[in-house]
């Protein structure tokens, strides 16, 4: 009789192709490559280093693929993009604009990533550069400054009106407490805020370039980026903690834009995460440049709203930076390493970790 480890592993694999079916029915019929994109994807999260969730759509057909798209997993950082969507919400809404200035306070700060954390009391900043800050270079208390300033209640209550059923924002930034189960997202949720971002429909076409061209320069590129041809326009969001990664974006790829959300958890190391993105994210590059070519070919028109690259340098972002340049970024790490309680400590009815596709040996 096979050891109940490995019978356990084959049943949850098979478990995993069954949930990505019923819950994907798009990706069973994307067509040509997509097809293949599919199965190239299935078969690595089977052997992936960890729990995954994968979801990759095309923006010019809307047809997507995808792994575990819609298992809720620790969001990280990538939290912050529901948070600069309800800052730009509030703008659109004449609340205050980018100019309206935030006092940093006590409890504000998060040593965990950023240099805020250091500023004094009673500092202020305007809302664009916490913008900035926030998602260029990851910085916790910008974040729980502008979490502030529009309520985590109004971000859920956003995300809800959204349809992201899996993204919650249930607790400030806090590196030393339960962290993991406090930010939590999926791959789907993720790639629904991109695509509608890219489309320039996400509240409206000023705020969606605006996000968008934020994104752009991202800092922290050391995961889709890293396998892309030099130069490729990308705006994304990173996260880590000790055991997760994930990034999330859109990739401007000339004949083929398209969104991914790759989102990894209970990994065996973070090495093994860096890899297995950086291979997902290469895969899908290749498969959406073929996708195009054969689109041309078979004369599969695009379905949805042309999607144009943003324009470099909105006013409240920097231009963008090369994102495939750099394949040594700086990580996070540092801010998800709880000080106070250990990393598998569970507080009281916290939804329970995604159990398919555990690591294969």
């Amino acid at each position: 009789m096979a050891p109940m480890p490995l019978l356990r592993r084959v049943f949850v694999a098979v478990a995993l192709l069954v949930f990505g079916a019923l819950t994907t029915r798009a990706d069973a019929a994307a067509p040509g490559p997509l097809g293949a994109l599919q199965t190239e994807l299935s078969t690595m999260s089977m052997h992936a280093p960890g729990n995954v969730g994968i979801m990759v759509e095309d923006l010019a057909t809307g047809l997507s693929t995808s792994v575990n798209a819609g298992a809720q997993m620790p969001a990280a950082s990538t939290i912050k993009i529901p948070v600069m969507v309800e800052v730009f919400k509030r703008l659109a809404q004449g609340d205050f604009d980018l100019n309206r200035k935030v006092s940093l306070q006590p409890s504000d700060r998060d040593s965990g990533w950023g240099d805020l954390d250091s500023a004094p009391t009673g500092a202020q900043y305007t809302v664009s550069r916490l913008l900035t800050l926030m998602i260029t270079e990851s910085d916790n208390t910008a974040t729980n400054m502008l979490i502030r300033l529009v309520g985590r209640r109004a971000i859920n209550d956003e995300m809800a009106d959204l349809g992201l059923t899996q993204t919650a924002l249930h607790d400030y930034i806090r590196s030393d407490g339960p962290i993991r189960y406090a930010l939590r997202s999926s791959a789907y949720d993720m790639v629904k805020l991109m695509t509608e971002m890219a489309r320039f429909q996400l509240i409206d076409e000023w705020s969606s370039r605006e996000m968008i061209a934020i994104m752009t320069g991202q800092h922290h590129n050391g995961l889709i980026p890293v396998p892309l041809p030099r130069g490729t326009l990308i705006a994304h969001k990173t996260g880590e903690l000790h055991d997760t990664l994930d990034d999330v974006g859109v990739v401007y790829l000339n004949s083929e834009p398209y969104a991914i959300a790759v989102m990894t958890t209970n990994l065996d190391t973070l090495d093994a995460g860096y890899h297995f993105i950086q291979g997902v994210s290469r895969i899908a590059y290749d498969a959406l440049a073929r996708f195009a070519v054969w689109r041309q070919a078979n004369d599969y028109a695009a379905t949805m709203p042309l999607v144009s690259a943003p324009s470099p340098g909105a006013p409240s972002a920097g231009p963008p930076v090369d994102t495939a340049a750099d394949t040594s970024a700086a990580r996070d790490l540092k801010m998800w390493i709880p000080v106070n309680q250990p990393a598998s400590a569970l507080p009281a009815n916290a939804p329970a970790e995604p159990t398919e596709n555990p690591p294969a040996n």
